[in-house]
């Protein structure tokens, strides 16, 4: 894989731009005010700190309002990228449980501070080891391809904003045509396994028209974060815009 990350500095303002890392910090934040968090019998995070955290996060796509929409109470697992959170933490070694709580380790407490080399940690192992696709409703459905190949293609069609139909139209040619509307499992198993992990990683912005909820209609733009972190094989040709 030919995918270089750049060394981002603990005060780079792209950084902002990251859900991900912003629920990192929150939850350091959140232990260092409390020590620790209470883990249920099946070792999830307790319902108090799963409403603080969708209070806090200002997660996109989900926010507190949205997840209460649809559940009373909410569980670890009803809130998503919380459960990755929790994941990376353990599977990183910056939190593990003890005696029914979840606490910092020490690499993890010194991480807290360190924002750019926390993102740095973060962001390679979440795009490219986490299974995306066990969270879409065909989690067999394992999209042909590369992350070589998704991110130069990504940097060369979104440097204007590229829709989620143009982008699956490069990449795998218009769907097969239907007389009544159906799921694309393509366009969807694009969007679980890499548009939405660069969306909540930060690298990406999603813009959705009002009113729908259909993948093939978002606008996905680079941020900030993108140009500050990534090197491609293709930051050679973009030079200008590609889509008017």
């Amino acid at each position: 894989m030919m995918i270089e990350f750049r060394h981002i500095s603990d005060d780079e303002p792209a950084l902002a731009f990251s859900p991900l890392l912003r629920g990192f910090l929150k939850t350091f934040d959140y232990l260092s005010e409390h020590g620790s968090i209470g883990l249920t019998a099946s070792k999830g995070f307790k319902r108090t700190f799963v409403h603080w955290a969708a209070s806090q996060f200002d997660w996109p796509g989900l926010s507190e309002a949205d997840l209460f929409a649809v559940n009373k109470v909410l569980n670890e697992q009803d809130f998503m990228p919380l459960v990755d959170i929790h994941f990376l933490l353990t599977t990183l070694r910056m939190g593990r449980h003890y005696k029914g709580q979840f606490k910092l380790t020490k690499a993890g407490s010194e991480l807290g501070a360190q924002p750019g080399r926390l993102f740095g940690i973060i962001t390679p192992f979440y795009l490219f080891e986490i299974d995306h696709a066990a969270w879409s409703r065909l989690p067999d459905n394992r999209l042909p391809g590369s992350w070589d190949v998704f991110l130069n293609v990504i940097n060369v069609e979104a440097e204007a904003g590229v829709t989620g139909a143009e982008l699956r139209q490069v990449l795998y040619g218009d769907p097969q045509p239907s007389p009544l509307p159906r799921y694309d499992e393509t366009m969807g198993a694009l969007y679980m396994q890499v548009l939405r992990p660069l969306v909540w990683t930060g690298m990406l912005q999603e813009t959705r028209p009002e009113k729908s909820f259909r993948t093939q209609d978002s606008v996905f733009s680079k941020t900030p974060l993108w140009r500050a972190t990534l090197k491609l094989e293709t930051d050679s040709i973009v030079r200008r815009p590609t889509r008017h």
